[in-house]
């Protein structure tokens, strides 16, 4: 009787896991295998866009500028064009960056957080951090290149969109976005750059000075009509 309840044990030893305890594994270790995936495509560090800059550009925006302040304040409309190199080179000398930022306090976005796309503070936590800035414009859209810093790892931010105004407000009409590697759906894009713009204080920010009556991308330049 011993032996037969020996035997019995060993039989029941090996006795095959069901196909739910397996479809169970697979879907655990599919999921650790999902989040390290996305984790990597998130801190990939995307390559910086082929831009120039040149103090001779930055110097021909100033005064493109000056020239349109000045025929506005003469009571003339006016429109400013500025060509991709002229627009990065003025942008490389007026926006402040943070070179050196410290650690932020925030982590690493999750594989859940990426998936749904950027929240309203984890795009607010980008601009307090933004270490630098590139553009690329082509036909009718621009293309924004970001390096920030998130808990002391750089990261990069892809955003392509079209520029309108709306009610005297800068408008963005997204057309792609990733995050490091990772692409971003175009539903959640939306969604956070919807949120982003009805944010009060992101709203001001968006506020076009009053004598903007349009701006946009027009043949790889940004156009700026002046009332």
């Amino acid at each position: 009787m011993t032996t037969m309840n020996a035997a019995s044990t060993v039989l029941a030893a090996k006795k095959p896991a069901s196909p739910w305890v397996w479809a169970f594994r697979c879907f655990r270790w599919s999921t650790y295998l999902a989040a390290l995936i996305t984790l990597i495509l998130v801190l990939h560090k995307s390559p910086p866009p082929p831009v120039q800059f040149s103090p001779e550009a930055a110097a021909s925006a100033e005064a493109k500028i000056d020239q349109v302040q000045h025929s506005v304040s003469q009571g003339q409309t006016a429109t400013l064009r500025l060509d991709e190199t002229e627009l990065n080179s003025y942008l490389a000398t007026h926006l402040e960056m943070a070179p050196n930022a410290p650690a932020s306090s925030s982590a690493t976005p999750s594989a859940s957080q990426t998936a749904d796309g950027p929240s309203a503070a984890d795009v607010q936590q980008m601009r307090s951090s933004v270490r630098d800035v590139k553009v690329q414009m082509e036909d009718d859209h621009v293309k924004a290149y970001v390096v920030f810093d998130v808990h002391g790892k750089d990261m990069t931010l892809e955003l392509i969109s079209r520029l309108g105004t709306s009610d005297g407000f800068l408008k963005f009409e997204p057309i792609s976005g990733k995050i490091g590697a990772l692409p971003i759906p175009l539903s959640s894009l939306e969604s956070a750059v919807q949120r982003l713009m009805e944010s009060p204080e992101n709203r001001e920010r968006l506020r076009l000075p009053p004598n903007i009556a349009d701006l946009h991308i027009e043949n790889g330049e940004l156009v700026a009509t002046y009332q």
